[in-house]
């Protein structure tokens, strides 16, 4: 029996891709699962940032609210509200720190992309730092274990049109939110589900793949309970 494909849409910047990553990790072992990384981000740009939500500091005022649920739904107690609360520097967007994990794939494959992604996501959430500035993204790569010359060269050159794959990809895919989980090329999960929720829908999944040609069984898509995602 072949690992169960999985491929995990995510924004660094985005609290409940934070909540469903260990999550995720948890299962893996377990179910056997492929794990394959993409960077999908709302916002690129502050523009954007402030044609969703106003103006700068409505933004990081409404994300530190979804935070808060973000806080309540985790498993381990990480997130720091009041960290990023008393940080001067605009709420960033998610275009650097996808870069910067597509930069890592450049250098080491899928692993060293969930490396950073956790990296940074963690230095987002937890410690406060600003992902938004390239000195700390390249800083926080160099931490974890990247040749701060080789990671600038693939961040500049080979992360651009990488990230575009992603996002072509997940445009495809009609992926509007994350986390999204694409399963088998086939079902999508959206939202950070339980792991509970999560694990049921990954073992219906394996078992309507398992099935002989010509047999049917409703494996379906696990329904993400509001609001469990950004979009």
């Amino acid at each position: 029996m072949s690992s169960l494909k999985v491929e995990f849409f995510h924004d660094v910047v985005c609290g409940w891709c934070f909540v469903l990553a260990p999550q995720l990790k948890l299962l893996q072992r377990e179910l056997d699962l492929d794990i394959q990384h993409r960077s999908f981000i709302l916002q690129s740009s502050r523009d954007e940032m402030i044609e969703r939500f106003g103006s700068m500091v409505q933004a990081k005022q409404t994300i530190l609210g979804h935070w808060q649920s973000c806080a309540e739904a985790e498993d381990v107690k990480r997130i720091n509200i009041e960290g990023m609360r008393q940080q001067r520097f605009e709420y960033p967007n998610g275009l650097l720190a996808a870069r910067a994990c597509q930069a890592a794939h450049a250098l080491g494959g899928n692993s060293a992309h969930g490396l950073l992604f956790d990296r940074l996501q963690a230095a987002h959430l937890v410690h406060s730092r600003n992902i938004g500035d390239p000195d700390t993204v390249v800083a926080i790569a160099a931490e974890a274990g990247f040749a701060p010359q080789a990671f600038h060269h693939s961040l500049q050159y080979q992360a651009p049109a990488l990230l575009d794959r992603d996002l072509q990809l997940g445009r495809g895919l009609n992926i509007r939110s994350v986390p999204s989980l694409v399963v088998a090329e086939r079902y999508v999960i959206a939202g950070a589900v339980g792991v509970e929720q999560l694990r049921q829908a990954l073992t219906q999944i394996r078992s309507h793949l398992d099935q002989p040609a010509g047999h049917t069984t409703d494996a379906g898509s696990a329904p993400s309970p509001a609001p469990r995602g950004c979009a």
